[in-house]
């Protein structure tokens, strides 16, 4: 199983269990908020903006949140600025971090990555160390209970969509940025309802940890990043073994 598909199953599990609902809503209102700052606040003629809309109506997000987040940023309502900046870094093993924050204050952000990589064993490393292992893809995920594989296929396949996987207790339908729009529009039209979709990096190559204890440093770091107020999203390219895991699980 790929790094990017194994956190995939591990965070689908830590979101029940957590219930980050909030946060989760934090994020996608402050994409939504710098898409309609950047493109406008025209959904059909903004695509990144069209993308943040179709992530957040896949996680259920209110109507007037969406619509207040989009007033934000076209400057209809007051609000946040917030700039983007790009982390990259390792972690123990030789892992590979990206870290992407959406944030008001840089020298904040930069100051909280920083730390939680130095506190759990990574470092920051230039621009360009890692990004060349990552590949951008639109990422949807689908209850198995709720739509068969054929089915999915068909609507998937026929919008352009990449693949359709099976990744444990869901199905996973990957496809390039540039079609995630037309993908999730298609969906929607055949009443199917994603958990999750998102823009995602999933890494072309992986680090395999077989070490427990090495693994539970590398979640660790992974986590302590990811609830990181200032962090959008975080990607890495480990693999951990489906023994260890099960190990760290118990």
């Amino acid at each position: 199983m790929s790094g990017h598909s194994k956190w995939s199953t591990i965070k689908r599990k830590k979101g029940a269990a957590d219930a980050k609902r909030g946060q989760i809503f934090t994020r996608l209102m402050k994409e939504i908020t710098v898409a309609a700052r950047m493109g406008g606040g025209d959904i059909e003629g903004n695509s990144r903006l069209r993308s943040a809309v179709a992530a957040a109506k896949a996680q259920n997000m209110p109507k007037d949140n969406i619509e207040r987040a989009i007033k934000k940023g076209t400057g209809e309502l007051d609000g946040v600025s917030y700039e983007e900046i790009v982390y990259e870094g390792y972690g123990p093993g030789g892992v590979a971090f990206i870290i992407e924050c959406l944030t008001d204050n840089k020298n904040r952000a930069a100051a909280e990555v920083r730390h939680i990589l130095n506190k759990r064993g990574g470092s920051l490393g230039k621009n360009g160390a890692v990004s060349f292992m990552f590949e951008a893809k639109g990422v949807f995920s689908f209850d198995k209970a709720a739509v068969g594989e054929d089915q999915l296929m068909e609507v998937a396949l026929e919008a352009g969509a990449d693949d359709v996987s099976d990744e444990d207790d869901a199905w996973q339908v990957t496809c390039a940025p540039g079609a995630f729009s037309a993908v999730a529009a298609a969906f929607e039209a055949a009443g199917l309802q994603p958990q999750s979709a998102e823009f995602t990096k999933i890494a072309t190559t992986t680090v395999d940890i077989k070490d427990p204890v090495e693994a539970g440093k590398v979640l660790k770091l992974f986590e302590a990043l990811d609830d990181a107020d200032d962090v959008q999203n975080v990607y890495s390219n480990f693999d951990i073994d489906d023994d260890v895991m099960a190990q760290l699980e118990q």
